[in-house]
């Protein structure tokens, strides 16, 4: 019986800093590498078109929406095969190379239809040595039965994953996820969703922003693990190198937060934590001449909860709070 195609799902947008070596390490696994580009305006496009295995899709969406980009990844790659095995995932994110030799890996395709595989992200710290777990395991992976895939707007779970599915869940083979190794480029990302969330939930409560969008801050080191060196061997060998991500200072969501400060003005935001970023030399370097000066809006009291907020991280869980 003919295995079922593995199928990659991965949207993007201005991932030219990590995606030639993404689709390198993909197409180590992936038959098919199904990107959907949502305007990017950096390289990213011309990468991806160089690899064979890539099918490059627009996503035509004008706003961030993560389930109707799934349903476009995963309507192209029904129309590559009707039956297959998908495995969702973002530029920043590669199998642990481990795959190469795992009898767990090479099980995959032998998955009923319909049922959910799982994984755990290794979130790879800055310092590219170390990592952390997350603390649930990811259905990032299904084996396509033709259902419809639903669920939120941001957040959101990848691939059909109901409730009643049969699950498999990957003890040998990681998601190393690299959002951390580029520690600027993903402050500018949390900016711009702390943002995004206070446009789009106006009653949101400051805290629960914060928290959410800060949790990377006060790693404890009792949770850093040394990282495997199994799990990136493979890759060394086939000359994909994962050992350095060159710092940047401007990125495309900062463009995009200065707009909504352009729209709901700087004090819309002033109970969220991005004022630590100096918005002025950012909208210099974007729109030259032209550029608005940026002020801090916080009131005294913003600041010390802000303060207090980055204080108390560590403890985050253990500390109700209500009025911010």
């Amino acid at each position: 019986m003919t295995r079922p195609p593995i199928i990659c799902l991965t949207p993007t947008k201005n991932e030219a800093w990590i995606l030639e070596r993404f689709l390198q390490a993909a197409s180590l696994w992936a038959d098919h590498i199904v990107v959907a580009d949502q305007g990017s305006s950096d390289e990213t496009r011309n990468i991806a078109s160089r690899f064979p295995k890539v099918i490059l899709i627009n996503n035509p969406e004008p706003r961030y929406c993560e389930i109707s980009r799934q349903r476009l990844l995963i309507s192209a790659a029904r129309a590559v095969s009707p039956r297959s095995l998908l495995i969702a995932l973002d530029a920043d994110e590669f199998l642990s190379a481990n795959f190469l030799t795992s009898q767990e890996w090479r099980q995959v395709t032998t998955l009923p239809p319909g049922t959910v595989l799982k994984f755990r992200w290794a979130n790879i710290h800055p310092n590219l040595r170390q990592y952390w777990l997350s603390s649930d395991e990811h259905p990032w992976g299904f084996m396509d039965d033709g259902r419809e895939h639903s669920g939120r707007e941001i957040h959101n779970i990848r691939v059909p994953a109901p409730s009643d599915a049969p699950t498999k869940v990957l003890r040998e083979v990681r998601v190393l996820h690299y959002q951390y190794a580029n520690w600027a480029r993903m402050k500018s990302k949390h900016r711009w969703y702390q943002c995004w969330e206070r446009a789009r939930y106006p009653n949101k409560r400051a805290v629960d922003i914060y928290r959410l969008y800060h949790h990377m801050d006060h790693i404890p080191s009792s949770k850093l693990y040394p990282l495997p060196f199994e799990w990136i061997s493979g890759y060394v060998e086939r000359g994909i190198d994962l050992s350095y991500f060159p710092p940047s200072r401007i990125h495309w969501w900062d463009r995009e937060v200065l707009e909504m400060f352009a729209r709901y003005g700087e004090y819309y935001f002033r109970k969220e934590a991005i004022w630590d970023f100096d918005w002025t030399s950012a909208a210099l370097c974007i729109y030259g001449e032209t550029a608005p000066t940026i002020k801090d809006p916080r009131s005294r009291f913003d600041k010390l909860m802000h303060w207090f907020l980055r204080t108390t991280q560590p403890f985050a869980r253990s500390i109700p709070m209500k009025i911010f």
